[in-house]
């Protein structure tokens, strides 16, 4: 059964991921929205639908550090794995708003986190810090967007340069936006989201039943098997979108997905949870440490030079691939 899970989820996954890109860069055309945009928010938000599920169910059963452990080892996933693997088959070039507005709301997010973890205890108030920097990273995506749509001007319909947000030339021609089109591939877009959530879960059911049934250790599925699980639905979109040549919607989905585990999926999960939740010393002091380091690292590399590099997307792999055997040969 746990096989038949496993695939189950692998199909439903490829098939939502298809979804989500197709519809979600046909929905951004129509409106005049950077595909970023698409993928900072409402991609990223419902990618990380399985993260709060899991973040959500673990706080009521008073498991509180396997939701740090989730959050830590997702964005390990994230940043080291699914961009590496992005950058390797195919060059990132960032854009200006990856750089002045959504590196730093990650990099403030990380440093937020460790150090309201440092007393070793994460409370419902922090948990409000955390949805008020969520409320307002947000608030500062749709005010980009305003004004990248005021900059918008006639005189650009007959350019071919390209534009700083989209990997297609301006003059491309834009799908009609009908009310009818727009709703329409706004319910495919959800329906993609929730086509991958429900493959993400099916498989994390049946990776966590074939671990358990070889009696690994519930720490070390928190931090390899949940959070790569519950990362599938970003590394479907992401690599999708990476070989569709959607590169603004791949960047946008992992950073901005990154950004909300930290504040709106662990401060959602903490109102959840009791009034003080106990952080273990070994993700107070190790892993939430190891993440922000990880959260810092993309600073240079994303600065110089404005993009990642194929080597460098090597070397991001390689350094998943070491914490990964890190946790298995001495936190198993």
């Amino acid at each position: 059964m746990t096989i038949v899970m496993l695939v189950g989820g692998l199909v439903l996954l490829v098939a939502g991921a298809e979804l989500v890109v197709h519809f979600g860069t046909k929905l951004a055309r129509r409106l005049g929205i950077s595909p970023l945009i698409v993928g900072l928010t409402i991609v990223s938000i419902g990618t990380s639908a399985p993260e709060l599920a899991v973040g959500i169910d673990a706080m009521i059963r008073g498991a509180g550090s396997l939701v740090l452990g989730n959050i830590a080892g997702t964005n390990m996933v994230n940043l080291l794995l699914i961009l590496g693997l992005s950058a390797a088959i195919r060059p990132i070039v960032l854009q200006q708003q990856n750089l002045r507005l959504d590196l730093p709301a990650m990099v403030v997010s990380a440093a937020l986190l460790v150090l309201l973890s440092l007393d070793r205890s994460l409370s419902t108030w922090d948990g409000l810090i955390l949805l008020a920097v969520a409320v307002v990273y947000t608030w500062l995506l749709f005010a980009a967007a305003r004004r990248q749509s005021r900059a918008a001007s006639p005189s650009d319909v007959g350019s071919r340069a390209v534009s700083p947000d989209l990997d297609e030339p301006r003059d491309a021609p834009r799908p009609p936006a009908g009310p009818g089109r727009l709703v329409a591939d706004l319910g495919l877009t959800i329906v993609g989201i929730a086509i991958v959530v429900v493959g993400a879960d099916l498989l994390v059911r049946g990776a966590v039943g074939i671990a358990e049934s070889f009696g690994i250790s519930e720490t070390l599925i928190g931090l390899t098997v949940v959070a790569v699980g519950t990362s599938l639905p970003e590394l479907a979109t992401t690599l999708t979108a990476t070989i569709r040549g959607s590169r603004s919607l791949a960047v946008g989905n992992l950073i901005g997905s990154s950004t909300y585990n930290l504040t709106f999926i662990l401060g959602t999960s903490l109102l959840f949870g009791p009034a003080q939740v106990p952080v273990e010393r070994q993700l107070a002091f190790f892993d939430l440490p190891l993440m922000l380091a990880v959260v810092l690292l993309c600073i240079p590399v994303f600065v110089t030079g404005r993009g990642i590099s194929r080597w460098e997307g090597i070397v991001f792999v390689l350094a998943y691939a070491a914490y990964l055997t890190y946790l298995i040969a001495f936190r198993g």
